[in-house]
């Protein structure tokens, strides 16, 4: 295991800024995992594990270690007369591996396609898109415990489950490293394409048409068309969650603005965070190399030498926008750092 002194992690984040841990390692084997927490042990310093850094933001600094999750390795594991149950390690790619299953006929994740990540980064949040969740095709996974370095299996039941959210990301937070996920894939196309946008962008197909892998493919142009690919233009995607708030709440903003966007279920709507902040005027804005996307305003966007700061500063300035017009207050999906 090799450990690398200030090193620079423009590399390592989809935002492209430039920002220094003072330890790095890529570890990619269970021991080295185990190796790494050690030397943070021993060192007495914070350490941070990172997948694709799809979903950082680096303020400054990091003073600790990076552990950059690269334990590779996918393969079916047994089967029964309905499912393909699948095991993949948690430092492969979340899309390839979607990729890899259709190829196989495995079937169920196909709405899940093009999400950035990895594998083990995939239940910490519950993933989902076009009425898919993570939490619809897990069976278990292995993690790495912090304390002891032993590993423990979760069922999908003990990883309790909501809307991106899970026991990784509440009571268990920073206990557990997630070194590998088991799927239960079906063997027949279960397709689910309720959802608004997928189901128009397949209007023209009959239903004999319509296969896992149209599905997949109509997902990822769905989403090349709204988001910026950022191997081009450094970005993580959606900056800021959807805020929910009570109906009456959203009944009284209604009120004075007849267009706001929201949907509701039976106690609370969630709100279009993109059109609030489209309606404050920051959708296409840019100053130096630091702004927000022409053409959605949930993404804010690195144009080349933006710094960590100033992105945060940006965000910011969105954020008192939003509060002092609509009184709702926009909490980053992005981790600062």
């Amino acid at each position: 295991m090799e450990i690398l002194d200030n090193f620079n992690l423009k590399d390592f984040n989809t935002f492209h800024v430039s920002a220094h841990a003072r330890y790095f390692v890529n570890a990619t084997g269970l021991d080295c995992l185990r190796e790494a927490l050690a030397f943070a042990s021993h060192k007495e310093i914070p350490f941070m594990l990172i997948g694709q850094g799809s979903n950082l933001l680096f303020k400054e600094d990091y003073p600790g270690l990076i552990i950059e999750i690269n334990v590779r390795g996918k393969e079916l594991i047994s089967e029964d007369e309905d499912f393909y149950y699948v095991k993949a390690r948690c430092g492969e790619n979340w899309h390839n591996f979607v990729q890899w299953s259709l190829e196989q006929n495995y079937y169920g994740m196909e709405n899940l396609s093009l999400i950035p990540g990895t594998v083990g980064a995939a239940p910490v949040q519950n993933i989902g898109a076009y009425g898919v969740e993570l939490c619809d095709v897990m069976v278990s996974l292995e993690a790495l415990e912090i304390a002891n370095g032993e590993l423990r299996t979760f069922t999908n039941e003990e990883c309790h489950f909501s809307y991106r959210n899970s026991v990784f990301k509440q009571e268990l937070k920073d206990q557990f490293i997630i070194y590998s996920v088991t799927f239960g894939l079906r063997k027949a196309p279960h397709l689910n394409t309720s959802y608004a946008a997928l189901a128009k962008a397949l209007e023209g197909y009959s239903a004999d048409e319509i296969t896992p892998q149209l599905v997949s493919k109509t997902v990822c142009e769905i989403r090349r068309s709204k988001l910026p690919n950022p191997k081009r233009l450094g970005n993580a995607g959606s900056f800021f969650w959807n805020p929910e708030i009570p109906l009456a709440e959203f009944s009284a903003l209604k009120k004075s603005y007849p267009d706001i966007v929201g949907y509701a279920n039976d106690k609370s709507v969630k709100l279009a965070a993109a059109w609030l902040i489209d309606q404050t005027g920051w959708k296409g804005y840019r100053e130096g190399d630091v702004g927000v996307h022409e053409d959605h305003a949930l993404v804010l966007v690195n144009y080349g030498q933006a710094t960590g700061a100033e992105l945060v500063d940006l965000s910011e300035r969105i954020q008192k926008s939003v509060k002092d017009k609509f009184g709702i207050v926009l909490t980053p999906e992005v981790r600062i750092i």
